[in-house]
């Protein structure tokens, strides 16, 4: 009996130990300052991974690979509104992605996301692809808008009348976009969107959304992994007012800020102006 104690407690040791090996081989190293180099002009290049994680390299091409790559502002800049005024808190910002907001109180959180995919799409020329649902469920096609459809609003009911104005421009593209934001927003991005069911899959392009009036969303626009397959995150923002879309930093993990860790069956996800609870990560239908 006593032989037999001896070896279950050997057993026991053995067994804290593998545990304490697995726990701390997932401990993120923070015993060096994140290499943060203001002079490179692009997420991927400005924001390198915590010791230990690389840069994923994302499908050529891909809306993963156009987020990451995606130009920055020189550094230091201040967060500014629609009206190009300073917002009142600019601690919660690391940069700000080189992309206009306009100069109406539109381009706010889910229209963030909605920019930066409709961009991408103009941007390899896949005009037919560009479309998104408005909140009450109507569909509305760059394809329509460029040959002279237009929204009517009576009595706040929305109906599309074809007039005679046609605009294929880059200018009436952005004027699309305006009618999409003024319409649009985290509820129609929430229900055209599908659940990421897999941490492994999480991926730049998905994107962190709480439904509502008002709602949010925040993007994932980069994505760094370990050898062991743990990954870490970068996010950005647009929020109300309309503002700049800028990347934000992690207040509660400030020692791997910028990046973020993620995991869709946590009870909660807190950025760094907004609590996700749950926690929702979402892909766009076109996307999957």
């Amino acid at each position: 009996m006593i032989k037999y104690f001896s070896h279950l407690k050997r057993f026991g040791l053995l067994m804290l130990v593998l545990f304490f090996q697995n726990t701390y081989s997932q401990v993120i190293e923070t015993t060096r300052v994140l290499n943060i180099d203001p002079a490179k002009s692009t997420i991927r290049t400005r924001f390198q991974p915590p010791k230990g994680f690389s840069w994923v390299n994302e499908q050529p091409g891909s809306f993963s690979e156009f987020l990451s790559n995606f130009p920055l502002h020189p550094p230091n800049l201040p967060v500014r509104d629609f009206t190009k005024i300073p917002v009142d808190q600019q601690n919660h910002h690391a940069a700000l992605l080189k992309i206009t907001v306009g100069e109406k109180d539109l381009q706010q959180c889910a229209d963030a996301w909605i920019r930066l995919y409709a961009e991408y799409l103009w941007l390899h020329k896949k005009f037919d692809d560009i479309g998104f649902e408005f909140t009450d469920g109507q569909f509305f096609a760059w394809d329509d808008y460029k040959i002279g459809f237009r929204t009517k609003e009576v009595r706040k009911k929305v109906s599309f009348v074809k007039t005679k104005i046609s605009d294929d421009s880059y200018e009436g593209f952005q004027k699309y976009l305006e009618v999409i934001f003024r319409y649009a927003g985290t509820i129609s991005l929430n229900e055209e969107s599908v659940p990421v069911t897999n941490n492994a899959d999480i991926r730049s392009g998905d994107f962190l959304i709480k439904p509502g009036s008002p709602g949010h969303s925040v993007i994932i626009v980069g994505v760094a992994r370990n050898q062991a397959g743990k990954k870490l995150y970068i996010l950005a923002e647009s929020y109300m007012p309309a503002q700049d879309v800028h990347i934000l930093v992690n207040h509660k993990s400030p020692q791997i800020s910028p990046w973020y860790e993620l995991d869709i069956d946590a009870p909660q996800t807190v950025t760094a102006k907004y609590i996700f609870k749950p926690t929702s990560i979402k892909r766009f239908h076109a996307l999957q």
